[in-house]
């Protein structure tokens, strides 16, 4: 069949890049509260990969178009700058280690502006690599991983059928810093509803503390139509927390990390409230901030409903 090109699903901070599609769905496709739930992985063909990317520097260097090429290509080309690229889907790190390898070298070949390559990647994703694998894919500008921690409470990783261990995603994580690749870090507050907020948040923090990302995230959960989690809040299995109470896992979880030297943000659509902290250095200033507004519980401070997004 056809590949068909995915949706774009991205991090905050990749807004500038150029998306270059490799797979399509996720490797790890059990995590019950995922958009990517049940979906089918699919690889792309190298071919078609690289056909793209020559086609996108002809377009970009000569403004010409090449006939069959997806619309999108020149959609998003025609606003790039030339210098990032993220590698779509879910975790494109997982496709073969030798094609990876041709699609870096091709973009850097074509695009002498290129500074860094990004991709999605799991815990298992990394731990396929060797150390110099990783090495080899740093040296050819592959040079940000955004990893999905979500929790680091053993029972909410077992409860979500995330796939990694606490262990091994702190192993995947220091690999990747040995490697001299950055490392962002992504959690989600609420992800163990109101029984569980206290002891997720703590448990998160360690895990943070202890994987030391050069960035972490933070987003807040939101219930994703047609996957298990979407149904056990429908039954009144699951008891969501309230948006007050998500700020409060999100300041336990900055307090209680002790990072070298971290990007902490909640600039997610999906968050009630943004922050952006180097920390430890402005650790403090953040958790006062959130002491307040948890305080006072005025509505009124937070991202409306209605404008929260995935």
């Amino acid at each position: 069949m056809p590949f068909e090109r995915p949706d774009i699903i991205r991090p905050p901070s990749e807004w500038r890049s150029y998306f270059l599609p490799l797979t399509a769905g996720c490797s790890n496709n059990t995590c019950t509260f995922c958009n990517y739930y049940g979906s089918r992985l699919r690889l792309r063909k190298v071919e078609e990969v690289l056909a793209e990317i020559n086609a996108l520097a002809l377009y970009k260097q000569e403004g010409l178009m090449v006939s069959g090429m997806p619309e999108m290509v020149y959609v998003i080309g025609r606003q790039w700058d030339g210098q990032r690229v993220f590698l779509q889907d879910g975790d494109a790190l997982v496709y073969p280690f030798p094609k990876l390898k041709e699609v870096l070298e091709r973009l850097n070949e074509r695009f002498p502006r290129l500074r860094r390559v990004a991709s999605y990647a799991t815990a298992g994703d990394i731990l396929r690599r060797s150390p110099a694998e990783l090495r080899e894919l740093r040296d050819l500008k592959l040079g940000l991983l955004y990893m999905g921690v979500e929790s680091g409470d053993e029972a909410v990783l077992a409860s979500i059928r995330k796939g990694a261990s606490y262990r091994e995603m702190v192993e995947a994580g220091r690999r990747v810093k040995e490697a001299g690749i950055l490392l962002s870090a992504t959690v989600i507050l609420g992800l163990a509803g109101v029984a569980g907020s206290t002891e997720h948040a703590l448990a998160t923090a360690r895990i943070l503390t202890d994987i030391d990302p050069d960035y972490a995230g933070a987003l807040t959960l939101i219930p994703v139509p047609d996957t298990p989690f979407f149904d056990a809040v429908k039954r009144g299995e699951f008891e969501l927390v309230t948006p007050f109470r998500s700020l409060e896992e999100l300041k336990l979880i900055i307090e209680n990390t002790g990072f070298t030297d971290c990007f902490f943000s909640s600039v997610h659509a999906s968050n009630y409230f943004t922050v952006r902290a180097r920390l430890p250095r402005e650790k403090e200033r953040v958790v006062q901030t959130l002491a307040d507004i948890i305080a006072r519980e005025d509505p009124s401070l937070l991202r409306k409903e209605y404008s929260r997004g995935l």
